[in-house]
């Protein structure tokens, strides 16, 4: 007798994840986006991960990303010096901003601090994403830019990922790769995902 085929799950298309993300980001209204940043920044500003954090890497949003600057502008007043990415390919540099200071437009249309700002090494930093899944794995832009960064940065001392997105943007399985750093958590407007799951929102 022939032996049946083996049933095998089709391999998992990180770019079309990538993409049905950024679609479903970009479908929310207005309305809806600026509601549900300020819950995460609400969230945010609540992880004790952050309360300790000396310097917290953020970042300027583009497009429909999670706007985190009101969240930014909180850490700095309770005392966290704050760094924003710069492209500087094939890695990322982190150069201190303050609030209102002018920024300078770098590679892909993304605003960041000039040359003259302070290069510092965050020990926490808000990611943005395009995918996350239950596991914590993030499909970012396809750049590698962040994998890269944390694994430089890793090689000092441990640092805190907290990813951030809207709900919408979760994927049911998103395929890791051996170079893939896992989120410490992500922060999304209805829920915290860690190690253990998911977190009930904590009260603001």
């Amino acid at each position: 007798m022939t032996p049946l085929p083996t049933q095998t799950r089709p391999p998992l298309d990180k770019a079309a994840l990538r993409q049905e993300g950024l679609a479903r980001r970009d479908a929310l209204p207005a309305a809806a986006r600026e509601s549900a940043a300020e819950a995460i920044a609400a969230r945010l500003l609540a992880l004790p991960e952050l309360a300790g954090a000396r310097v917290v890497a953020g970042y300027w949003p583009l497009r429909s990303e999670v706007d985190v600057r009101p969240a930014l502008a909180a850490l700095h007043e309770r005392g966290a010096r704050i760094v924003l990415p710069v492209v500087a390919d094939p890695h990322l540099l982190f150069r201190e901003w303050t609030p209102g200071a002018a920024l300078s437009r770098g590679p892909f249309g993304v605003e960041g601090p000039g040359p003259e700002a302070a290069s510092l090494r965050p020990d926490a930093l808000l990611v943005p994403l395009a995918r996350f899944d239950r596991e914590r794995h993030r499909i970012g832009y396809g750049k590698g830019h962040y994998d890269r960064a944390l694994a430089a940065l890793e090689r000092e001392e441990p640092v805190i990922a907290i990813g951030v997105a809207f709900s919408v943007q979760e994927a049911s399985v998103i395929p890791a790769e051996d170079h893939d750093r896992r989120l410490d958590m992500i922060v999304t407007e209805a829920e915290i995902v860690h190690a253990a799951g998911a977190l009930l929102p904590r009260e603001a």
